[in-house]
């Protein structure tokens, strides 16, 4: 299959992606997931698939599987797994429409990771229309909540992905126009300071802020950062009345290390900050939702080097890296599951408002995917 030949149109493409990006689906609006799955449902069905309506848990958007026909349906395939929930609330439209300008084109998850999923299904339908039918049956796998460590959705991927041989990720492309071939290991913490009561103007002293407590907790924890290990603090809420002393403040913390043992003796250094003082004020951290470092190994490198064929053979050097940043290949790859993460588009600016792709890294994905799907046998 020479995938040079698949009939790819950049503005068909945008123009099909532009609904994508427009129906806006923050992780913490389960609603709005849902529209957004619902969307990606009715494409993929359209595209030939069955699919399989995965129910979310509590507070978050469901997931959907989509099995393509292949005569060897029931056996082993390639999964193509991608999440559809972004970090941008509802109404970012209006601050990062949709738009082209130049050799770019701008939107909320438009890069991470919209544009990928999209381009994903669209290398297989490109394959179908081209009457190519794939070595292996192929699925794809829609999930709700990665943005924030897929704490509802693990145990669900991992049983998806367990079906089948192969796992694609079309996360964002690497810089210089490389692929994933593991990530960092990643932790998240819940901080918890409690304080004690007073009046702020009349009786300040006989109180203890439990927003002051957290402050002075959040500069010893970004100081901890080092070669080995980082440390964050991107989430903080405390206090009701301005009048009051807040007697309570949550925090959450985020630690990213490339090796495992790092990762655990920042866990350690994490959790040894908690402490209780008599007067039942304290500050306590509690470990949350972790991804364990995925490193590369035989099958992931055997991935990497069929799409480095397939990249020369399309006009470029394929590079690859380990990767921070966490994405759900942490899971599969961890467990042993050949997978490939970075498949998906080039771009910058994910997480602001200044998030766009490359254009011309849409079509060219499709074809790296395309030739996997077309070539990975069993």
């Amino acid at each position: 299959m020479d995938v040079r030949r698949l009939p790819l149109d950049s503005e068909a493409l945008l123009a099909g992606l532009k609904p994508w990006i427009e129906c806006e689906s923050p992780t913490f609006d389960p609603a709005a997931v849902n529209r957004m799955m619902d969307l990606a449902a009715a494409e993929t069905t359209a595209a030939g698939a069955t699919i399989t309506r995965i129910h979310g848990p509590p507070g978050l958007g469901d997931c959907v599987r989509g099995d393509f026909p292949h005569p060897r349906r029931g056996e082993p395939g390639i999964l193509v797994m991608s999440h559809l929930d972004t970090v941008h609330p509802v109404g970012t439209l209006e601050k990062l429409p949709f738009r082209r300008e130049g050799s770019r084109c701008y939107g909320p998850g438009i890069l991470d990771m919209k544009g990928g999923a999209y381009a994903g299904l669209q290398a297989i339908v490109a394959l179908a229309k081209a009457g190519v039918e794939t070595p292996l049956p192929v699925s794809v796998l829609y999930t709700s909540d990665e943005e924030i460590g897929s704490p509802g959705t693990r145990d669900i991927i991992m049983e998806q992905a367990r079906r089948d041989r192969f796992v694609l990720v079309p996360e964002p492309g690497q810089p210089g126009d490389g692929v994933v071939t593991g990530r960092y290991a990643i932790a998240r913490f819940n901080l918890r300071a409690e304080g004690r009561p007073s009046h702020a103007g009349s009786r300040l002293k006989d109180g203890r802020s439990a927003i002051n407590m957290t402050a002075r907790q959040l500069i010893a924890i970004e100081e901890m950062t080092g070669e080995d290990c980082t440390f964050s603090v991107g989430v903080i809420e405390g206090g009701r009345w301005v009048n009051c002393v807040p007697t309570l403040c949550k925090a959450e913390a985020l630690s990213m290390a490339k090796r495992q043992a790092d990762l655990d003796r920042g866990v350690e250094r994490m959790l040894a900050l908690t402490r209780r003082e008599e007067d039942g004020t304290g500050f306590t951290v509690t470990r949350g939702v972790t991804r364990p470092v995925w490193e590369p190994d035989a099958g992931t490198m055997a991935l990497y080097d069929l799409a480095r064929e397939i990249s020369g053979e399309l006009g470029w050097e394929l590079g690859h890296a380990s990767a921070g940043g966490g994405s759900d290949a942490n899971f599969t790859g961890a467990a042993g599951i050949p997978s490939l993460d970075g498949l998906g588009l080039l771009g910058a600016g994910y997480h602001t408002l200044e998030e766009h792709i490359e254009i011309e890294s849409l079509p060219r994905r499709i074809r790296l995917m395309a030739g996997l799907l077309a070539r990975l046998v069993p």
